[in-house]
């Protein structure tokens, strides 16, 4: 009697935590994920940049980003970014004011580039976060392929 208990148990238990989370789980493996960055890297090699939405939860955006051109400068209105950088170097500027600042009508704002910001070199295997209103941009060191996995928290 106690052996059928304890699955019993184990069961009742586990439907709420499933409950909880909305029964929704996805995994993104990783050799798909390089064959991704593999694919957006050709891309960028011609174009400066290139990036992909591996998904869109509504509550917050999985995407690949790839870069060997430094980017312009940004302010996203409704997003946090949390970036994993995968390969590559860059600077990230943040804060201060964007230069040439135009914000369009969803509420994001770019320009050329930003005065007065803080300078830091992020590296492979840093983790950056950048929360929504604060100016930001990449800066890529000639010759590098950049690329992070971005995750975009909607405010």
């Amino acid at each position: 009697m106690k052996l059928f208990a304890i699955p019993l148990l184990l069961a009742t238990l586990a439907v709420p935590a499933w409950a909880q989370s909305g029964g929704k789980a996805e995994v993104f493996a990783a050799p798909a994920v390089r064959s991704q960055e593999t694919a957006l890297a050709a891309q960028a090699a011609t174009s400066g940049s290139a990036s992909t939405t591996l998904a869109d939860y509504g509550s917050h955006k999985v995407q690949i980003s790839v870069r060997t051109v430094s980017g312009g400068a940004e302010i996203h209105a409704h997003f946090d970014d949390v970036m994993i950088v995968q390969q590559g170097s860059a600077t990230l500027i943040t804060g201060g004011s964007i230069v040439d600042a135009k914000t369009n009508a969803d509420g994001e704002t770019k320009g050329t580039s930003i005065e007065g910001g803080k300078s830091q070199t992020i590296a492979s295997g840093d983790i950056i976060t950048v929360n929504a209103g604060v100016p930001h941009q990449l800066l890529i060191p000639a010759g590098t392929t950049y690329s992070a996995l971005v995750i975009k928290v909607r405010e």
